[in-house]
């Protein structure tokens, strides 16, 4: 299998698209065919979700490059939600989207070990986001497991939400903590380099702070970006720019909510009626790829 960063550029190319949906399954948020009996039975609360996740694929996977599941919203329906989160995996990679585990894994070395061969491997996931906050050490098992298996990390750097300043900002040797980690994530991401130049060891960096993107990606000059935040939290299109470099490559962009949820919001609530909520999901996805794309190239 090729790595990880060949096999993204490779998508990136097919589909002229930068966009990675999140899937976030919020029970009160599923469209009303679906709503029956989950806020009381967590086994049809995962079924509901399955069945829903099964939809979001098939009407994103012609406008994505990747879905990213978040473990959190699976984990709250226990034994049921993790098989949901391995199903849509699966289902995602079968219908030719990467998968992205959302899972901010980080431990001493022989838990970070089990974190990631259970997401790179038993749960398959094509790359997962990482804590490097215990330092080297920890974050050695997960290069090991990504690196044998062919896989990808995106390295917590510069987070979207807006406390990440409290620690992320703050300055060490008169530099923010966050390029002391891009440090780092460059020092780790040389030993996993593809044939295109781009290294299977990335960074997330929230599109919400458009200044500190564009230092983490002077910093990172062979490291795809991803970069959450579009849309719902705040972020817009054009703070993605310098976050790219030639080709349109280096970064992806991550929204949830906005496509996810599509169905709720305008233009797509008064365009496609509650029975069309997968074509306003699909809209959605298309005008997230047009608009990033208008914006870069």
């Amino acid at each position: 299998m090729k790595p990880f960063a060949d096999r993204l550029i490779d998508a990136v190319k097919s589909k002229n698209s930068r966009v990675v949906v999140g899937l976030d399954p919020r029970l009160e948020n599923l469209p009303p065919e679906l709503q029956r009996g989950v806020r009381t039975d967590v086994e049809r609360a995962a079924q509901a979700i399955l069945e829903w996740g099964g939809e979001i694929i098939e009407a994103v996977r012609d406008h994505a490059v990747a879905v990213k599941p978040q473990i959190a919203f699976f984990e709250r329906l226990g034994p049921f939600g993790l098989v949901t989160y391995f199903a849509l995996c699966r289902h995602a990679r079968k219908r030719g989207l990467l998968v992205i585990g959302d899972v901010k894994r980080g431990d001493v070395p022989e838990t970070a070990k089990a974190y990631a061969e259970a997401h790179l491997d038993s749960f398959g996931c094509d790359a997962i986001t990482v804590n490097p906050y215990l330092g080297s050490d920890s974050m050695e098992p997960f290069l090991v497991e990504a690196k044998a298996r062919d896989g990808g990390l995106f390295v917590l750097v510069k987070t979207s939400n807006p406390g990440s300043g409290d620690f992320q900002d703050r300055l060490i040797d008169g530099r923010p903590l966050f390029l002391h980690v891009a440090d780092r994530v460059a020092e780790w991401g040389s030993k996993v380099m593809g044939k295109y130049g781009w290294s299977s060891v990335g960074a997330v960096v929230g599109v919400t702070h458009p200044e500190q993107a564009a230092k983490a990606r002077e910093a990172l000059p062979n490291a795809f970006l991803l970069l959450p935040g579009l849309g719902a939290q705040g972020g817009k299109a054009s703070d993605v720019k310098p976050c790219f470099g030639k080709e349109g490559l280096g970064a992806i962009v991550s929204s949830s909510r906005s496509v996810i949820f599509a169905y709720e919001k305008e233009p797509w609530k008064s365009q496609f009626g509650p029975d069309q909520w997968t074509r306003a999901v699909a809209a959605a996805a298309e005008a997230m790829k047009k608009e990033i794309n208008a914006a870069i190239l």
